[in-house]
């Protein structure tokens, strides 16, 4: 059972709904280390060290200042700090719909899913709807933790709501600063280039065919060191032979391709008609019949 994080309202024009938020993916699943001494094993204490008299600073002495020049600061309170927060307001505001395939997937951040809350099932399923029909998204504002979001509301493959957190446009940097050099392509490198997609192309995204092969191999070994058993690296594999030339590169992946091992089905092949049996030969009369 999905546990909600919180509540909120999606709001556009006149129309209120009351939604439920749950986290959409779990960053807690990652394998994390902790910092030990290596000569006793013990836990390390992170501590602040002052640079100009090398003291160490408790956590009730610090104060957060911004660098605006070099070693120069303004600094902040925790008061004043608190006071430039944005106000929660719960309020999911919808501020303009757009087709959902205007927004480049390198703006997405963090996902979370809406679920109806009490009195908002139908004003829900019609948000939904009216989304499907029109392939609109709605981009909205949302304030929580002392800040201000910009969020975009769209439909799931499972007829749920999702909130996608955005970044701004400034936190994005431009693909422009990354020089791509001018050249043509043959229409054969095209041409190969389409085979080589058609050949392992699928029709939906099955994310459950995925699995990262590092998160496992490190839980294996850990399994490994807890029951006591040690762990022997494996020496670097030496740099594979680049292939430069493109068409040779296209080819061999379609012969690679082609090469894979055939299914069980593909191996037994069409299945042939069995031979006729030959009746039996009749015995000769003896003579002393």
């Amino acid at each position: 059972m999905a546990r909600s994080i919180g509540s909120a309202t999606v709001s556009f024009g006149m129309v209120s709904i009351p939604v439920k938020l749950y986290s959409a993916t779990e960053s807690g699943k990652d394998i994390s280390f902790n910092l030990l001494h290596k000569d006793c094993g013990s836990r390390l204490k992170q501590q602040y060290t002052c640079l100009k008299d090398g003291q160490v600073v408790a956590r009730e002495d610090m104060i957060k200042g911004y660098e605006f020049a070099k070693d120069q600061y303004v600094t902040f309170t925790a008061e004043e700090l608190k006071e430039l927060e944005e106000k929660a307001t719960q309020t999911v505001d919808i501020v303009e719909f757009v087709p959902a395939k205007a927004i480049d997937p390198v703006y997405f951040e963090k996902a979370y899913f809406l679920g109806p809350d009490k009195g908002g099932d139908k004003a829900y399923r019609l948000l939904i709807k009216a989304m499907q029909e029109s392939g609109m998204a709605a981009l909205a504002s949302y304030a929580a933790r002392g800040k201000q979001y910009l969020v975009m509301v769209r439909p799931g493959d499972d007829d749920r709501l999702v909130m996608q957190q955005l970044h701004y446009a400034d936190e994005v940097r431009s693909a422009k600063d990354i020089v791509v050099p001018e050249g043509d392509i043959r229409d054969q490198e095209l041409k190969l280039a389409m085979q080589l997609i058609s050949q392992i192309t699928s029709e939906t995204f099955e994310p459950q065919k995925y699995e990262d092969d590092v998160k496992k191999r490190v839980q294996a070994a850990i399994d490994r060191k807890v029951s006591g058993e040690e762990i022997q690296t494996a020496p670097s594999e030496s740099p594979k032979a680049q292939i430069i030339d493109l068409m040779e590169a296209l080819k061999a992946s379609l012969a690679k391709k082609d090469a894979a091992p055939a299914t069980a089905e593909e191996r037994k092949g069409p299945k042939r008609a069995e031979p006729a049996k030959e009746a039996p030969a009749k015995k000769k009369k003896s003579s002393k019949e």
